[in-house]
């Protein structure tokens, strides 16, 4: 189970709304001053996502929660979006080489096969949200933190 840290935004008829931070992975290592990863990573802009989630217990905002995804969502995702238009491109492209023999040929293959497999990703995703392991859930939900006003 993969886990995140999310802070709660809202918290409405048991919907919560978190929002997620994306976080560089090598922040903490020892050659970070010279490191192209964390300098492009710098860079471009810090990514964030919000996501509803149905939970039960109220919820309060900024109040912290852990969130898992099975490894097997993960997977099967990264699959779906890398290897389904790779494969079409590959299988295209050959079939046109194949069947025209020329270069030009290929290279429209690889066009038809890339958008096609992108279309067909497309349309397994749609098919697979609706099932739960793709969907993250609650693991344990922080202790609500106390605002002290006027000492």
């Amino acid at each position: 189970m993969l886990r995140e840290w999310a802070t709660v935004i809202d918290w409405q008829q048991g919907i919560a709304t978190l929002r997620c931070e994306q976080q560089a992975g090598c922040s903490s290592c020892q050659s970070k001053a010279s490191c192209g990863t964390r300098v492009l990573n710098k860079l471009g802009p810090q990514v964030i996502h919000d996501l509803q989630i149905p939970v039960e217990q109220p919820l309060s905002p900024g109040q912290r929660v852990e969130l898992g995804i099975p490894e097997s969502g993960v997977l099967l995702s990264a699959l779906l979006v890398y290897m389904v238009p790779l494969l079409g491109i590959l299988l295209c492209s050959g079939l046109f080489y194949y069947g025209l023999g020329s270069d030009i040929a290929a290279i429209i293959g690889a066009i038809v096969g890339g958008v096609s497999g992108f279309v067909i990703a497309r349309f397994y995703a749609a098919k697979f949200a609706t099932n739960a392991s793709v969907h993250p859930i609650i693991l344990q939900i922080g202790i609500p933190s106390v605002s002290q006003t006027g000492n």
